[in-house]
Formats: C-alpha cells, sequence, structure tokens
C-alpha cells in the first residue's frame, strides 16, 4: 500500500495540472445533473434510506479441494433419476371397460339356418350371423339388444356383455354366440398436454398404451429428452419422471390408466461462469454466461470448456471455484467438519488447481448440478497491471494538460 501511495505522490508533483483537473471533476460530480448515469448510486441508495438493518452476519461456508479422495465418493453424484415409484410396480394394462356414452357393435351368430335370426331359406342371404345397427351406451348403462332385451354394459368388458346376450337368446336361437366390440369410445381416456407437438385426448383401447407411445400420438416432444419432465395425475395422486429416465428404463414406461392425465414440461437445467473467462457474445455468440447442459450429465471440464475455457492473460489455474449448496451427509462421507454448519443443505465452495494435470483428470469426473456457479479467479498480478494502467492514464492527461497549458500562454 506504501508503494501504492509513493507512486501516486510523485505523479501529482509532476503532473500538478491533473490533480487541479481531477479535482475539478471530482466537485462536479457532487451535481447531481452535471453528469450523465443510468441510475443511483450506492452512496445516493443508501443516503436515502428511511431504515437501515445492520449487517446480521456472514453465510457460513465449507470449503472442499477438489482431490481423488473427494472425487471418490462424489464421482457417482450425477444428476440423480427422477422416476415414478409406485406407478411403476403395477405393469399390466388397464382393466378397459365399456363407459357411459360408448359406441359398442354387436354382432350375433347362429350355428345353422331356421333359428330366430337366420331364415330357414338360408341362400336368401349371405352368412350366419346379423349385425345389430351401433349403439350408445345410455344414461342408465345400458344397450339394447332384439328378443335380449336391455343389457347392462356400462363398467362391464365386451366378453362379459357378450356372455351376457348369448345366455339371453339360448332358448330362442340355435346355439346362439356373440360378439361385442367398443367401435367408438366416448370415455376412459388419457390426456397428453404440455411441451408436445400436439395436444391430444387418446381414447384407451384392451391392449392398453404406455407413456412413450401416448407422447408418440401426441406427436412427440419439442425439445431434448435430458431437459423434460412427464407427470402423470392418477386418482388424485401425482408423481413424476424425467422423459430420459422413461426412455432408459423399460419399467419406468408404465402402462396407462383411464382418465390418466400426461404433462410434458421443459425443466431446462443451467450453470454460470464468472470471473476470467471470454467475455459473453465471444464463445458461439452467446451474450450471456448462462450456459445450457447439452445431455443429462456435465462434467467440470466440459463446463469450463463450454465457457470458453480460461483467459490466458488473467486466469489463475490454481483457483478454480464451483459454489453450490451440498447435502449433509455428502459432506460427512468427504470427512468436512460440520459443527459450526447448520442445515441439512450446507453452502460449499469446492476449489480446483488446474495448473497440474492431476487437475484435468479430476475435473472430468466431477459433475455439475443445476445452477451451479464456476468462477475463475484472477492471477495475482492483474491487479497490479490495473493499477499500473490507471496511473499511465492519469500522467498520459497530465502530459495533455500541461501542453494545453503552454500553447495558451505562448498566445498571450
Amino acid at each position: 500500500m506504501r508503494f501504492f501511495t509513493d507512486i501516486f505522490r510523485r505523479t501529482a508533483s509532476a503532473c500538478h495540472p491533473v490533480c487541479a483537473v481531477l479535482l475539478a471533476l471530482g466537485t462536479a460530480a457532487c451535481s447531481p445533473t452535471l453528469i450523465p448515469k443510468d441510475g443511483p448510486t450506492a452512496a445516493e441508495v443508501k443516503r436515502s434510506a428511511e431504515l437501515t438493518l445492520a449487517d446480521a452476519g456472514r453465510l457460513s461456508y465449507a470449503l472442499v479441494k477438489l482431490s481423488p479422495l473427494v472425487l471418490s465418493t462424489m464421482e457417482t453424484e450425477r444428476q440423480p433419476a427422477i422416476q415414478f415409484t409406485s406407478l411403476a410396480r403395477n405393469g399390466a394394462p388397464a382393466d378397459i371397460r365399456i363407459g357411459a356414452a360408448d359406441t359398442v357393435n354387436i354382432t350375433i351368430f347362429e350355428a345353422s339356418s331356421g333359428g330366430l335370426f337366420i331364415p330357414t331359406d338360408a341362400g336368401s342371404r349371405p352368412g350366419n350371423f346379423i349385425s345389430v345397427p351401433p349403439q350408445e351406451v345410455d344414461r342408465n348403462g345400458n344397450i339394447s339388444v332384439p328378443y335380449a332385451g336391455e343389457i347392462r354394459a356400462i363398467n362391464r368388458s365386451p366378453t362379459e356383455v357378450a356372455h351376457d346376450i348369448e345366455e339371453r337368446l339360448r332358448k330362442r336361437a340355435i346355439e346362439p354366440q356373440a360378439v361385442v366390440s367398443i367401435a367408438e369410445r366416448a370415455s376412459l381416456a388419457v390426456s397428453v398436454l404440455g411441451d408436445v407437438q400436439t395436444p391430444t385426448t387418446i381414447p384407451l383401447k384392451p391392449g392398453g398404451i404406455r407413456v412413450l407411445a401416448a407422447i408418440a400420438r401426441a406427436g412427440g416432444a419439442k425439445y431434448p429428452t435430458h431437459e423434460l419432465l412427464v407427470t402423470i395425475q392418477r386418482r388424485g395422486r401425482t408423481e413424476q419422471a424425467s422423459l430420459s429416465t422413461i426412455a432408459r428404463e423399460p419399467a419406468q414406461n408404465i402402462q396407462l390408466e383411464p382418465e390418466d392425465v400426461v404433462y410434458v414440461s421443459r425443466e431446462a437445467r443451467y450453470f454460470l461462469a464468472f470471473g476470467a473467462t471470454p467475455d459473453p457474445g465471444v464463445i458461439g455468440g452467446q451474450n450471456s454466461r448462462r450456459f445450457g447442459f447439452e445431455q443429462e450429465n456435465m462434467t467440470l471440464a466440459e463446463g469450463l470448456a463450454k465457457a470458453g475455457g480460461l483467459l490466458t492473460a488473467r486466469a489463475d489455474a490454481k483457483a478454480i471455484f464451483l459454489f453450490r449448496f451440498t447435502p449433509r451427509d455428502t459432506l460427512k462421507r468427504v470427512g468436512v467438519d460440520l459443527k459450526n454448519l447448520p442445515g441439512q443443505q450446507v453452502p460449499t465452495v469446492y476449489t480446483l488447481d488446474l495448473s497440474q494435470a492431476e487437475g484435468y483428470f479430476i475435473s472430468d469426473h466431477f459433475f455439475l448440478k443445476n445452477r451451479d456457479i464456476v468462477y475463475v479467479s484472477d492471477a495475482p498480478s492483474v491487479d497490479l497491471l490495473k493499477f499500473f494502467d490507471i496511473v499511465n492514464g492519469i500522467t498520459a492527461s497530465g502530459r495533455g494538460v500541461t501542453s494545453v497549458g503552454l500553447d495558451v500562454r505562448s498566445l498571450r
């Protein structure tokens, strides 16, 4: 500090006109309207406050150096797999039954002519069956069959309804057999909504439909799988799974049930990069220090590369920092003393040394998490260079002011 003070004193004595200019500018700066600005200064904000709350204390955090020991404990700490739990336990297709307002087809066969439906002269019509006109299940849940009367259909399977028709006709037709099918379903459907190409409603068939097939029927997802969450609402209960997990694990591609709602939502993950990395806009034209994940898991090495790497002229390769909240149990496994750090999520700063080859191997196996902050510190010499730039600017201004003064005196 004394070194900087001596330099300033020598500079001020060598170019006293500059000091006068700086003093004038400093006085003018006190005027709120003379110098343009886009907002109040920190001093103005503090000065205008009606009430000031004093600093209530600093945030305590843990400092952990990334090493092979830490890596061996945390290298499996990838993006946690978000998956269905209770919904994944039943892999059988739903028991699809006839619902209200569904339209059913009924076909009745007889063993020979001369019965209830087939005339004695069999050549007068082809086949040994008749088809009942399609009909909707009425508000009471019934359908009507000639000579069999009202048949209960709602909440029954087509096979059960067919068996009931056969029993009703057994004493009147010759060995009757019935085939019942659902022609058009107006109930027991699933809805697929959210970030899909074409939100839709899908009537369920007896064979059922799985999550991925339902999303495909909706035109597919709009965004990459690692950015998407699938939420299923079923009978007042909600569960979530990431689309990448569903695609990777067959057990997560569950069978849907009637009235399920499938909602696909984008949950983009990102990390922030600050410090001695390339300026925003330099890397790929991206004017931001906020970088999205391009796959489900991204290492610290990949993140630094995505941010443009370290600036050779500024960065301190020994001082790479990563800020995140870490579960308490994870830090315990690493051996961090947590007696002064309360809470289940502990503020943690991880340090990395890239001046040694070991650091690159570690960074390529340490995984980033959503909303991590990566900071690359400046080398110690950078502050000194900044100071000399200020001194050079002042002395250059001083020489300009002195030459102007000499020119004015020569004109007198």
